[in-house]
């Protein structure tokens, strides 16, 4: 089990990569970058894994306000988590208008603007123990179970940003760690764990498409 404090350190170094990544970018923010997404819409995007930390973060406060009677916890792991928005993620469309949304509202200096994000965010989560309420559209849950899946998240779409500007995706290990131990629980959550292990001691090939979410 991944502690608070890894969790925490991971998060950091995978939103300083993404920070960094976005960094270099020059004039390829309308390059198309993944699906329908450009390079400025997959960086708005993947800047929701920070921007929701504060945002439901913020929803949780709202209603923890009686430690007497104290919101109910309805996700209860990162596992479960996925498990929940894979049932009620929505129309793609809707997505992918999201992600270009957060790409506008990155403004005229997306990097910086990116940095600031990240600056802010870590700022709050480094003042955390782990146990403060999230809300989030798909129920309630504790920060310490919904940071890795913004690590992963980090690192999935941190990769995603590498490849559509080609360079390599130097993922921090910290945060790769916390990504494959996740990969690892959903492929056995959806009955993929034997075709995971498999591929991964090179006995056998993944399927075309394969994914655990």
């Amino acid at each position: 089990m991944t502690s608070w404090n890894e969790s925490r350190a991971a998060y950091r170094d995978a939103a300083g990569w993404f920070a960094g990544t976005t960094a270099t970018i020059t004039d390829q923010w309308e390059r198309v970058a993944l699906g329908e997404w450009t390079v400025r819409d997959l960086v708005g995007h993947t800047s929701r894994s920070l921007l929701t930390v504060e945002s439901y973060l913020a929803a949780g406060r709202e209603v923890s306000v009686d430690p007497e009677h104290p919101p109910a916890v309805e996700i209860a792991s990162a596992v479960d988590y996925y498990g929940v928005i894979g049932v009620g993620a929505g129309d793609p469309a809707a997505v992918a208008e999201r992600g270009r949304a957060a790409g506008r509202a990155l403004g005229a200096e997306p990097a910086a603007s990116v940095a600031g994000i990240v600056g802010r965010v870590l700022a709050e989560v480094d003042r955390a123990t782990g146990d403060e309420f999230v809300l989030t559209p798909f129920g309630g849950m504790l920060l310490a179970e919904y940071l890795p899946t913004r690590v992963f998240e980090l690192a999935v779409h941190g990769c995603d940003l590498a490849a559509s500007l080609g360079i390599p995706p130097t993922v921090p290990e910290s945060a790769v760690s916390i990504a494959v131990h996740l990969l690892g629980d959903l492929a056995v959550r959806g009955g993929k764990g034997p075709e995971l292990l498999l591929a991964g001691t090179g006995r056998g090939p993944l399927t075309d498409r394969f994914s655990v979410l």
